[in-house]
C-alpha cells in the first residue's frame, strides 16, 4: 500500500495516479492499495480535509473547483472496485463527510451542493446480507446521484440507491432512499417529500445582512427557482397512491352491490 501525505502529480507502478496541478498539503492523506486508481483535483479546489481511500482496483475520484467565495470541502472517501465518486463544482461541507462507493457503482454530488455537519452518502451497506434459504445477496450496492444545488442539512443519510433532484433540501436526521424530485423538501425515518416548489440559498440567516430575511427581496437568486416536477414522485408514494386508489374502488363497489340488492 502506498500511503500519501500530499497532493501533487504522481503516478506510480501499478499504475495509481493523482492528476493534480495544484500541490495541497494540509490535512490530506491518500492510500492506494490496489492499482489503477486514479485521483483528479481540480486546481482550484479548496480542501480544508481529504482522506482519500483506493482499496481495491480501477477507482475514481473527482473533486471539482471553488469559488473563491465559497467555502471548503472536507470528505472522508473511499472508493471500492470499479468505482467512482465525482463531486462537482463549488460543494462544501460544514464537517467531516462521509462518502463510499463500491462494487463498481457510481456516487455523484452535483455543483453547488450545500452539505452540513455528520453526513454520510454511500452507495453500499458496507456488509453483504444473504437470504438464508437461497444463499443470494440481497442489499446489492447502487448508484447514487444527488443534483445541483442540493442542501442535506445534519445527520442525514444518503442510502443505495437515491436520486434527489436540482434544488431540493434533505432535513436534519433523515434516511433518505429512492428517487426524490427537484426543488421539494425531504424529511424523516424513511424520507418522503414534506413539501414541494420550495427554494433554498446559501446566505445565513444571521451571518448575512439583511438579518430579517421575510422574502425573495432578501436573497440573490440561483437559478434552480423551479416548480416540483411531480411525475419524479418516489416509487413508494406513488404505490401508496396506487394503494389509496384501489381502497376507494373497493369501497364503491360494496356500496354497489349494496344498493342493488336494496
Amino acid at each position: 500500500m502506498s500511503t500519501l501525505t500530499e497532493v501533487s502529480m504522481y503516478e506510480d507502478d501499478r499504475g495509481n495516479r493523482i492528476i493534480s496541478p495544484t500541490t495541497f498539503t494540509q490535512n490530506v492523506r491518500v492510500d492506494f492499495k490496489g492499482s489503477n486508481n486514479t485521483l483528479i483535483v481540480d486546481p482550484t479546489a479548496k480542501i480544508a480535509s481529504l482522506r482519500a481511500r483506493f482499496d481495491c482496483d480501477n477507482g475514481v475520484l473527482e473533486l471539482g473547483g471553488k469559488s473563491p467565495h465559497r467555502g471548503a470541502l472536507r470528505a472522508d472517501a473511499r472508493v471500492g472496485q470499479d468505482s467512482s465518486i465525482r463531486i462537482g463544482k463549488n460543494v462544501t461541507t460544514t464537517k467531516l463527510c462521509i462518502l463510499v462507493a463500491v462494487e463498481g457503482t457510481s456516487l455523484t454530488l452535483g455543483d453547488d451542493v450545500m452539505i452540513a455537519s455528520d453526513v454520510g452518502i454511500r452507495t453500499d451497506d458496507a456488509h453483504p446480507i444473504f437470504d438464508v434459504e437461497s444463499g443470494r445477496r440481497i442489499n446489492w450496492s447502487q448508484d447514487v446521484h444527488i443534483g445541483n444545488h442540493v442542501w442535506i442539512a445534519n445527520r442525514a443519510i444518503i442510502r443505495p440507491g437515491t436520486s434527489i433532484g436540482n434544488g431540493s433540501v434533505v432535513g436534519m436526521n433523515s434516511l433518505a432512499k429512492g428517487k426524490f424530485p427537484n426543488n421539494c423538501i425531504i424529511a424523516g425515518t424513511p424520507a418522503r417529500v414534506v413539501r414541494r416548489n420550495v427554494a433554498w440559498e446559501r446566505p445565513h440567516l444571521s451571518n448575512s445582512k439583511p438579518f430579517y430575511k421575510p422574502d425573495a427581496s432578501t436573497v440573490k437568486k440561483s437559478g434552480y427557482w423551479n416548480p416540483t416536477e411531480d411525475e419524479a414522485r418516489p416509487v413508494a408514494t406513488t404505490l401508496k397512491r396506487w394503494a389509496r386508489i384501489k381502497r376507494r374502488a373497493r369501497h364503491h363497489r360494496r356500496q354497489l352491490a349494496g344498493l342493488l340488492r336494496n
